[in-house]
């Protein structure tokens, strides 16, 4: 499924990737190798973000949220490793632990500008 916008909650255990456009919803989880609840092996860590960076791929824009620093250490793993999901990715903000449809609420009204602006010819 072709989607524009997701919408990814992490923390060092599992992400869950909302993928949706304005008519479909596509969730995924993926689960951390790690054991360890904030410090997973290099190797683990680096397969994690490799599994979220592969589903979001072709995702135009990517909302990155979630308790800790897990996000923003995603956020900067992509900036090295997965340039065009670094691309993708506008913001990384904070947040505990929501349901799917309340992450799916939170980005929809998040890229609300982003839709207005790709459908208005004056705001570049």
């Amino acid at each position: 499924m072709s989607t524009f916008h997701a919408v990814v909650w992490m923390d060092h255990q599992e992400a869950h990737v909302l993928m949706f456009d304005r008519e479909h919803i596509e969730a995924k989880r993926i689960h951390s190798r790690s054991h360890h609840k904030h410090q997973g092996k290099a190797g683990d860590t680096a397969a994690f973000y490799v599994e979220v960076a592969q589903v979001l791929s072709g995702a135009h824009e990517v909302l990155v949220t979630g308790p800790g620093l897990v996000r923003n250490e995603f956020r900067d793993w992509c900036a090295a490793h997965q340039k065009s999901t670094a691309a993708a990715i506008v913001d990384s903000i904070a947040s505990d632990h929501p349901s799917d449809g309340q992450l799916v609420a939170l980005a929809k009204h998040y890229f609300k500008k982003f839709d207005t602006m790709a459908t208005d010819p004056t705001k570049v």
